[in-house]
């Protein structure tokens, strides 16, 4: 069950403000050698702060391993969460379908792997917090707590690379979409009741999941709030006017093609 009374504590963690506990845990965690470190709370990975902290579960999150398991472990102990203004970048895979009939369930698992593997690192130098990753899909979230204030700017770039990099390293065709607006971003629960994930549901989420399934193999689609909130010059750029399933009114995009792709 959502807690209203965790609110105040997600909201300032997506927005860049963290609550009073993490303050503390960084003034200690700072002194602590080394980096790469925890964006949130600055546990160190490496050195001998980074065994110690080990120990305790200050490991690399699952998520992304620009913070620790103990933050990302935050869901389990304030289950809530915000609405925040955030951009999102979905990236499908094409082709899947055709392509497992092409090969055996084990070499299309490798072939995913490699999608997954390269998607995620694209997402994560960019700063993002790693959704999903679920059958031929990536999700990433871009929020000022986590991506800075340039967050827009940075899923656009973000949704470039990657499907640059999928190409480029896993030879595979994949399409991107790029929105940005308001979503709830939260615990989720499992269906014991008991685990809990985070993610993000709202309009903004759909429409972002409508734009990827949209753009064809090797470009990506940015929605017009999101080149406006990412201040990306639309001039000499394909503009394309989508009717998307559910959405009552057609939406105004960006075409950017992926050199390469």
């Amino acid at each position: 069950m959502t807690d209203p009374t965790n609110e105040p504590l997600w909201r300032a963690l997506w927005t860049g403000n963290p609550p009073l506990p993490t303050h503390r845990k960084r003034r200690i965690y700072a002194h602590l050698p080394s980096s790469p470190r925890c964006r949130i709370c600055l546990a160190p990975f490496h050195g001998i702060g980074g065994r110690l902290l080990h120990l305790l579960g200050n490991r690399p999150s699952g998520k992304n391993p620009n913070y620790c398991a103990v933050c990302d472990g935050f869901a389990r102990t304030h289950p809530g969460g915000a609405e925040v203004e955030l951009a999102l970048v979905f990236a499908d895979l094409r082709g899947s379908t055709s392509l497992a009939e092409q090969m055996g369930p084990y070499e299309f698992k490798q072939k995913i792997d490699k999608f997954y593997l390269a998607a995620t690192e694209a997402l994560v130098e960019a700063d993002a917090f790693v959704d999903r990753l679920v059958g031929d899909q990536v999700v990433g979230l871009f929020m000022p707590g986590m991506a800075g204030p340039e967050y827009a700017s940075k899923a656009v770039h973000a949704a470039r690379t990657l499907v640059a990099t999928v190409a480029r390293r896993a030879h595979l065709p994949v399409g991107a979409g790029v929105h940005s607006g308001i979503a709830f971003v939260g615990t989720v629960e499992g269906q014991s009741g008991v685990e809990r994930d985070i993610a993000a549901v709202g309009d903004a989420v759909n429409t972002t999941a409508r734009l990827a399934s949209a753009a064809h193999p090797g470009e990506v689609l940015v929605s017009d709030d999101a080149v406006k909130a990412a201040g990306l010059d639309p001039a000499g750029l394909e503009i394309r006017h989508l009717t998307l399933k559910g959405k009552a009114k057609a939406l105004a995009v960006c075409v950017l093609p992926v050199e390469g792709a």
